[in-house]
């Protein structure tokens, strides 16, 4: 009686460089215990510096191995089709001089834009206007309405960007994360679509 498996594919995973990939590492499989087993200890790729940091994997060629060995064996996928296998090269470490650097460029360039802004929509002279109103006397520097302003512009970026240094304020993502993690999303898809491309192209040359 031929026997049925399911497989699904991950997304992404996280190898070392010259590592031996087996299917189990890649591949989500619903099966009988002993089966399972045997399938996920199938070799799949072996990592070598002509893959540089990525490799795409099929669930075709992942499905061709699985019946290489197991003829008898009926396989069902669901999900993703490919699996994006990232091969962690060590990356040089940000000495301190370059930290400050960088932090120093980041804020200096946003509080010119902060600034900026704040001339273009003439934000000084609408403070003196409100306060004006208020308490009908004319002040050129309304600091009463300036500082909470500013404190309150500073307490806004944290809750907008939902941190505070390395502390998380909710479980909500920020719309940072969201904007990353689409164009992660939009990133792998043009991983997996290239790939394609060029595996189709070296088919083609044979």
């Amino acid at each position: 009686m031929e026997k049925s498996i399911y497989l699904r594919m991950r997304h992404r995973v996280l190898v070392q460089p010259n590592a031996t990939v087996r299917i189990g590492q890649i591949v989500q499989i619903s099966a009988e215990e002993k089966v399972s087993q045997e399938i996920k200890n199938i070799v799949i790729h072996q990592v070598s510096k002509k893959d540089k940091n990525i490799v795409v994997i099929d669930v075709m060629k992942v499905i061709d191995q699985i019946r290489r060995q197991f003829p008898q064996i009926d396989v069902q996928t669901v999900g993703p089709a490919q699996t994006i296998v990232e091969i962690a090269i060590k990356k040089r470490r940000f000495t301190p001089a370059l930290f400050v650097a960088v932090w120093f460029l980041l804020f200096v360039g946003a509080a010119l834009t902060m600034m900026n802004f704040h001339e273009d929509v003439s934000m000084r002279e609408v403070h003196i206007r409100i306060y004006t109103m208020i308490t009908g006397d004319e002040d050129l520097k309304p600091l009463l309405f300036q500082i909470p302003y500013s404190i309150g512009l500073g307490l806004g970026m944290i809750l907008f960007f939902n941190h505070f240094f390395r502390k998380r304020l909710n479980e909500e993502p920020s719309p940072l994360e969201v904007e990353m993690f689409n164009y992660q999303q939009d990133l792998d898809n043009y991983l997996i679509i290239t790939e394609n491309k060029e595996s189709m192209k070296h088919i083609d040359d044979n």
